[in-house]
């Protein structure tokens, strides 16, 4: 089955002169757009997004734009017309958002969020009005699993994101070690679904599942600086994610690790290796 508005691995079905035409088991026949590769032939699979051309007809590119259909993305305006604004997204032909689908007017040289969608015609277009298409509550989100994020508002407590195209979640300023912009894309976790169901979200993989990773890091930055380094448990957040890129807890963790396997001395300012020359 063909996906309109998404990306398709394809079979050359048919050339004609200079023309691939690409199918599937439905024998559909779709002209591919852009050159094929140098030696294509009959049978061959490329990787192509499908999508409804000016005319109506199905039409395959080998270029993959930066967002496909029932993904959310953060998207510049590079014109408005009677039609609508129209965003930049990897492909020559802009990618409308009608005029119906904007919650204030989009101006040239800002950029929005916007969710993907097939209109009535099955062509791609796009709306700002994301949250129809977004969840609050989940109970199918177990805490520690791994999610791909996308920075979407910035609030009085902390930074809201989106979760896996689907769901809206909570990063605390609390428990935020680093600079997040709207529109960036970045890992996270799962910390909890709370008791009303909503979903709170970490950047670090909960639990003691990333001490070991992290003892092994700390040895390896110790030896490196002739077995001391000018962090503790009474470092500054900021500095140890600094250092290493995780929460204090983490760090904390870690830490205690290592000086209960009398590995390291802790003092007020610093940790030190017991024993620099023995790694």
């Amino acid at each position: 089955m063909i996906h309109i508005g998404k990306t398709n691995t394809l079979k050359i079905v048919k050339q004609q002169g200079a023309d691939f035409y690409l199918g599937d088991e439905t024998s559909n026949k779709i002209l591919l757009v852009d050159k094929a590769p140098a030696h294509c032939q009959l049978n061959d699979s490329l990787e192509v997004f499908v999508y409804v051309d000016t005319d109506g007809h199905l039409a395959a590119t080998r270029k993959i734009p930066l967002a496909q259909v029932d993904e959310i993305a953060w998207l510049p305006v590079v014109s408005v017309n009677y039609t609508g604004a129209f965003l930049a997204w990897g492909l020559p032909k802009d990618l409308l958002v009608p005029f119906s689908e904007q919650h204030l007017e989009m101006e040239v040289g800002h950029s929005y969020l916007v969710k993907l969608f097939l209109d009535e015609k099955s062509r791609v277009v796009a709306t700002t009005k994301i949250n129809r298409f977004l969840a609050e509550t989940s109970v199918y989100f177990k805490a520690g699993e791994k999610v791909s994020l996308l920075i979407a508002e910035k609030t009085d407590l902390g930074v809201k994101a989106i979760i896996n195209h689907t769901h809206w979640g909570m990063l605390y300023h609390n428990e935020l070690f680093q600079t997040v912009q709207i529109g960036q894309k970045l890992d996270g976790y799962i910390k909890q679904i709370r008791e009303d169901l909503k979903i709170d979200l970490t950047l670090h993989q909960p639990g003691y599942g990333k001490v070991e990773p992290l003892t092994e890091t700390i040895l390896a930055k110790l030896q490196a600086n002739n077995g001391v380094l000018m962090l503790s448990d009474k470092s500054p957040p900021e500095a140890i994610y600094a250092a290493f890129g995780v929460s204090k807890k983490a760090f904390k963790q870690a830490i205690g690790a290592l000086y209960k396997d009398h590995k390291i001395i802790l003092d007020k300012t610093a940790i030190k290796l017991v024993n620099p020359q023995s790694r």
